[in-house]
């Protein structure tokens, strides 16, 4: 069998002595250590794997007690043959020998803090980017960030202060890209999710680059565990009896326990200052400060039509601030109003809002796609892991999620063109689960095309332990598939968000060529619409022209071409010619055309105006359109007048006008009905038919005025709100 794989590995003899020169230097390497501490016979370097990636093997190859021998004759006995090809054999064998690692090394307590597995699952994302042996990383540089000891007396780093002095201090050679920061980070369900690591990634490197430095990746780490242990120790038995919570109930946050930062409830014009806390089933607000009162349960796993929106609020019901997340339901006599009161911004409480959205997604998928049991429960943990890395994320380095970069999968789902296909995936891997008690164990066929999905979200969960696990529901003991990713596969999910990803980016673009556009003012605005709609006004005022006969030889020509037109059956295809007459258009503009760029646009804006003008201008507009509204307005009550008989004369005539018209259009062929309401409204104002024109019209308008309108009835609501 050694034979075997060492004729299927690639060779390379001069590689493989440079190798064994380097790996004697490699003792201020990460996994020195490990190295050292077992017998070279039993850790013996691999030719096919760079230095880097030889040393992440034997520390691998250390914590599951196995030589790197065995590591190498399990990965050719479980792997299939296409996983073993040579391209990207050394990949795949540095990911079998760091998922089967990271599956056990995720069991031992406290591991988010413990700087060996820090060490090790960063240089395993720096092995994973040049796993060969012609890696350019073996050098004298190749010791991992983790001999990178420049922390404080707590235990934090001292760059810590600023991430951009901090992204300074580290060397290049040491960072991270995005690929494998998104192939070996959601092996460790409590670190990333498939759905939303590249979001997390970006995140992370938002000051120091495109690329993930050791310290920041450290510091995300230990903000995890921070958050990990918070909701541990919120858990207690006076918040249970208090909240009369469930057994499987969470307490994901808490807020408002600070007396200067209160959140506040309003319903109606009361308001009251007390403590909100969420959990993966309902929002608790408990009345007071420092004493509280019994709580009210905002349910959010029942189907009552639920609302969750961002709104303004201020005190006795004025909407002064954008500080506020209101809750409806159809429960609820009103709606109220959480506010999250602070000197600078919303952050609060867009982060309230935004976990808020997340477990109410999470139930409405659960209630959509039919999952029960542990599926249900997968899917709950999903979401709550995604809250707690927001949670790290927005306390280690102070942001927030915007449009498409959300850290939350089911907000991700419904911000993200094509989110949809994202729920349908998951969906799909979630029915793949047992939904009842009982997990089977992990042992996989690898020539399966249907692989089991596990519920690892869960079971992290339970080994952090933030929940309790019920009798015969996961089995602990279990070796699952750490994030459900197998070797030199892509997991079905990483497919859907790669390609949205690509379309997010497109649609990213496009809305930025928009930004760029948007100008100010309503004349300046105005004016733009008038040079787009240039050619559109240049048409109209040619056939109004047309109309209105100042030039008699065009008009007579113009009517005597359409009326062609129509009586010989052409006028169907003058719609469709204009279509096809624009589809050439631009695919001329597209191949012949050369021009790559498009010109701008060129506007002259009007005179500028101060704001005093601009606000006379603003109610002339408004007086305008509610000029307009009322004439629309009457016109509909006069002709509600009408049809209700309410004038007998004017009735009479326009009951003989519309039985005319309805004989004539079923016995009169629809293209003569249209040419005589061509003619009627080209000829009109030609030298023969001006004068009667001009007196029809007079009374028409006469016979419109003496038309009463029916009457209306203003009735104010009654007002029901609490003072």
């Amino acid at each position: 069998m050694e034979t075997e794989n060492a004729e299927s590995a690639p060779k390379n003899d001069s590689l493989w002595i440079l190798k064994s020169i380097f790996s004697k230097k490699t003792s201020g390497d990460g996994g020195a250590d490990a190295d050292a501490n077992n017998p070279p016979n039993d850790n013996p370097h691999l030719p096919f794997l760079s230095a880097h990636a030889n040393s992440v093997v034997a520390r691998c190859s250390k914590i599951l007690a196995i030589s790197t021998k065995e590591l190498h004759a399990l990965f050719d006995v479980e792997l299939p043959n296409n996983i073993r090809q040579p391209p990207s054999y050394a990949r795949n064998f540095l990911e079998f020998c760091s998922f089967k690692a990271l599956h056990l090394a995720i069991t031992r307590p406290n591991y988010l803090i413990d700087k060996e597995f820090c060490h090790l699952t960063f240089d395993m994302m720096v092995a994973w980017e040049d796993p060969h042996v012609d890696s350019n990383l073996i050098d004298n540089e190749i010791a991992s960030c983790s001999n990178q000891d420049v922390e404080g007396e707590d235990g934090w780093s001292l760059f810590y202060s600023n991430s951009t002095k901090m992204a300074v201090q580290v060397d290049d050679k040491k960072t991270v890209g995005p690929e494998a920061f998104a192939r070996i980070a959601p092996a460790c369900p409590v670190i990333a999710d498939v759905t939303t690591v590249h979001n997390l990634f970006d995140v992370l490197t938002s000051s120091s680059g495109p690329r993930l430095h050791f310290l920041i990746y450290d510091k995300y780490l230990r903000s995890l565990e921070k958050v990990a242990k918070s909701a541990q120790n919120a858990l207690g038995p006076q918040v249970i009896a208090s909240l009369s919570l469930a057994d499987d109930e969470v307490i994901i946050d808490i807020d408002g326990t600070v007396p200067t930062q209160p959140v506040l409830q309003h319903i109606g014009m009361s308001a009251w200052p007390g403590r909100l806390t969420l959990t993966n089933y309902a929002l608790y607000f408990e009345p007071g400060v420092g004493l509280y009162d019994n709580a009210v349960k905002y349910d959010l796993a029942i189907d009552t039509k639920q609302v969750v929106k961002p709104e303004l609020t201020g005190p006795l019901g004025a909407r002064l601030f954008d500080k506020a997340v209101m809750y409806k339901s159809t429960t609820m006599a009103e709606p109220v109003y959480l506010e999250f009161p602070e000197f600078k911004g919303c952050l609060r409480r867009d982060y309230w809002l935004d976990i808020c959205l997340e477990i109410l997604r999470a139930h409405r998928f659960n209630r959509k796609y039919h999952l029960k049991g542990n599926q249900q429960s997968e899917v709950l943990a999903r979401a709550i892991l995604g809250i707690f890395r927001f949670h790290a994320v927005r306390e280690a380095f102070r942001v927030s999620s915007s449009n498409y970069k959300t850290l939350l999968c089911f907000n991700l789902a419904e911000s993200l063109p094509g989110g949809d296909m994202i729920m349908e995936t998951l969906a799909s891997q979630m029915a793949l689960i047992n939904p009842s008690a009982g997990q089977q164990e992990a042992s996989i066929s690898p020539n399966s095309n249907r692989r089991p999905i596990f519920p690892v979200a869960l079971l992290t969960l339970i080994r952090l332990k933030i929940i309790s696990p019920k009798e015969g529901e996961v089995n602990v003991e279990a070796t699952y598939p750490a994030g459900n990713l197998h070797v030199g596969e892509a997991n079905p999910l990483e497919a859907v968000v790669k390609q949205l990803e690509q379309n997010t980016g497109k649609a990213e673009a496009a809305q930025a060529t928009v930004d760029q556009v948007k100008v100010e003012g309503i004349d300046t605005n105005v004016a733009v619409m008038k040079e787009l709609l240039f050619p559109v006004i240049q048409i109209y005022s040619r056939i109004e022209r047309l109309a209105s006969w100042n030039n008699p030889f065009k008009s007579m020509t113009f009517v005597a071409i359409f009326s062609y037109l129509i009586v010989g059956g052409w006028a169907k295809y003058l719609v469709p010619s204009v279509f096809v007459f624009l589809a050439l258009m631009m695919l001329w503009r597209k191949y012949v055309w050369k021009r790559r760029e498009l010109e701008a646009f060129k506007i002259v804006p009007p005179p500028s105006k101060n704001p005093v003008e601009q606000l006379i201008m603003l109610q002339e507009a408004v007086t305008q359109l509610e000029s307009l509204i009322q004439s629309v307005n009457i016109a509909l009550l006069k002709i509600r007048a009408l049809l209700f008989a309410v004038a007998p004369q004017a009735t009479d005539k326009l009951t003989v006008l519309l039985f005319a018209m309805a004989m004539g259009l079923v016995f009169v062929p629809a293209r003569y009905v249209i040419l005589m309401c061509f003619l009627e409204f080209f000829t009109r104002y030609m030298p023969l038919r001006r004068t009667g024109t001009e007196r029809g019209m007079r009374r028409l308008k006469e016979w419109w005025i003496r038309i009463p309108a029916a009457p209306v009835q203003i009735v104010k609501p009654d007002d029901k709100k609490r003072k």
